[in-house]
């Protein structure tokens, strides 16, 4: 039995001796771009033979099983020439005039798309490894997601990659707790990798599709948008491995569009999502929403779009950091209409090492439901494994650990890691929604490296500032 994971870390190692890759990054866009060749090729085989008309949208000499399938095939400057010269730019200049939705897909991919080995003879070792692997058998295509999921796990040390990658621990759990049913629309606005869609379609087939018809349903109703090319890529491939066809993701950013415009035929019965926190919009974006909302924090931004997106009793699970809990002015005015049209039901507050090393603060996550007013908010503290003083790439947080939460989901008491706000509390708070743990003892906190770091600059600010008040003092 072949070790699909001995493959990709084969495939790693080749890389690494190729004088044009750097980084993890770089390393993940490579690998994922061929990938997505082979597995589209794979794919197009399988629809060749249920359909005698099926004709894929990438031309005969590009497909994977003519210029890379065979193992002795082109290598060296030839590969090179090859990839460089014909195989990205025609992809990325595919012909879309016919509107194939699977040749859009590959142009919008191929559009972000850099080939950066620079030895050809490394392509060709590359490639051959890959072709070990055949994604038209379930085995190896299942085999294949589970590695595809570490590859996607490696974005979270990958620079600022990070924010795409959400861990998969808080996908199946947010996926449980909402529970999409088959038929219901799915909605991530910043689906980044696909993590939260692609536990949506294994949720879903834990429950058992039961004919073809069933599968196009899940199909038409799993939607992602992303806005930066390789997380974009890396989404399509993985809902292709989760035996979606044509995988409906709009290569667009989501708040690039008039709020207003989103209508009745925009609506959604669930959203999922992990909104990108801590970072400033583009120019300009913020005009796309309504004047009271106007602001420049990517998180509260996308908090607007998704109550827009939901429907009238639609159900909503998203992370948020602590940022977006508190505030006055556009901040609280925001958290006010959240709180007016929609039932926040429970916040689960995380330790602030979850995302590290990509963020070091501290996120929540909030479960809603749109069309009633929030009266109660339950809040939920998740408390690190006994032993452990933080997560990391080795210790990652672990779906087991929301056991004890599933269990008082349903039976809800206040506890030690359990308590409850009523509205008017909140109100009288300036809507904040920041609120701590009234049973918990004052621990000692230690604080991480960034944080210090954080505290040791404002410090010095602080001393600077009392030094030139006392420079002006004297003169």
């Amino acid at each position: 039995m072949k070790n699909i994971g001995n493959i990709v870390k084969s495939i790693q190692n080749i890389m690494w001796k190729d004088p044009g890759v750097s980084g993890d990054a770089q390393r993940i866009e490579q690998l994922g771009w061929m990938i997505f060749l082979k597995i589209l090729d794979d794919n197009d085989k399988d629809l060749e033979l249920l359909h005698n008309k099926y004709k894929s949208p990438i031309p005969k000499n590009l497909q994977w099983r003519s210029w890379a399938a065979n193992d002795e095939g082109i290598t060296g400057d030839e590969m090179k020439l090859f990839v460089d010269g014909e195989l990205i730019p025609s992809l990325k200049n595919l012909d879309i005039s016919s509107k194939n939705k699977r040749a859009v897909m590959v142009r919008e991919i191929f559009e972000g798309t850099n080939n950066y080995m620079k030895n050809g003879t490394l392509i060709r070792q590359v490639i051959n490894k890959i072709n070990e692997v055949d994604f038209t058998t379930s085995s190896d295509r299942h085999l294949f997601g589970d590695i595809y999921e570490t590859i996607l796990r490696d974005l979270q040390s990958a620079g600022n990659y990070g924010e795409f990658y959400t861990p998969r621990a808080l996908t199946e759990f947010m996926t449980e707790m909402i529970n999409p049913k088959l038929g219901e629309k799915v909605l991530d606005p910043a689906c980044g990798t696909g993590g939260f869609l692609t536990s949506v379609i294994e949720h879903i087939n834990k429950k058992g599709l039961k004919n073809v018809s069933d599968i196009k349903t899940l199909e038409q109703n799993i939607h992602g948008q992303e806005l930066k090319p390789l997380p974009f890529m890396l989404c399509v491939t993985n809902l292709i491995l989760h035996n979606i066809e044509i995988p409906n993701v709009d290569y667009t950013n989501s708040l690039n569009r008039e709020y207003t415009s989103i209508g009745k035929k925009d609506r959604v019965n669930v959203i999922l999502a992990n909104p990108p926190f801590g970072a400033s919009v583009s120019d300009g974006i913020e005009k796309n929403f309504p004047q009271a909302y106007r602001t420049t924090e990517s998180a509260d931004l996308f908090l607007l779009l998704i109550i827009r997106y939901l429907e009238e009793g639609g159900r909503a699970a998203i992370v948020l950091p602590d940022g977006s809990l508190t505030g006055d002015g556009v901040k609280q005015r925001i958290r006010q209409h959240f709180l007016e049209s929609c039932n926040l039901h429970t916040i689960v507050r995380l330790p602030n090492s979850v995302f590290q090393p990509y963020a070091t603060v501290a996120t929540n996550l909030l479960f809603f439901e749109k069309g009633k007013p929030t009266k109660d908010v339950w809040y939920w503290e998740h408390k690190l494994p006994e032993g452990q003083k933080s997560y990391s790439k080795t210790k990652t947080i672990r779906v087991e650990e929301f056991n004890k939460l599933k269990k008082w989901w349903k039976k809800r008491t206040e506890n030690d890691n359990a308590w409850k706000v009523n509205i008017k509390t909140l109100e009288e708070n300036g809507f904040n929604i920041d609120a701590k743990n009234p049973f918990k003892q004052d621990e000692k906190h230690e604080y991480s490296s960034t944080e210090l770091l954080e505290k040791l600059h404002n410090s010095f600010e602080k001393s600077n500032l009392l030094l030139q008040q006392l420079k002006m003092a004297i003169k």
